[in-house]
């Protein structure tokens, strides 16, 4: 059965397994590291996070495209695209779920 979680879930279920740490403090700490992450990749940066994956951007040179429905040419600006690449403990762990179900 597929799940998903949200940011605001995410910070909750933090929040209740640091039971020294205020709801507050979570929410702040969460945010803080996404905004980081965030600006990071906006500078043309790599995030590592050892274990879990990396994050890094994927560079995508202008092109010309074509529109579909007319077939007219259409000029495509170059774009940087967020890119995820799983740690080797995240692939092992979800292949080792997928593996005993």
């Amino acid at each position: 059965m597929q799940q998903t979680i949200n940011k605001s879930e995410f910070i909750s279920n933090l929040s209740a397994n640091c039971e020294n740490v205020t709801d507050t403090v979570v929410d702040d700490a969460v945010r803080e590291i996404l905004n980081l992450m965030t600006h990071t990749l906006a500078n043309d940066g790599r995030v590592e996070v050892r274990g879990f994956g990396s994050f890094c951007l994927h560079h995508r040179r202008a092109r010309m495209g074509r529109n579909p429905k007319t077939g007219e040419s259409v000029p495509v600006p170059a774009k940087a695209i967020p890119h995820f690449k799983p740690g080797k403990a995240l692939r092992e762990a979800v292949n080792d779920k997928v593996a005993n179900s």
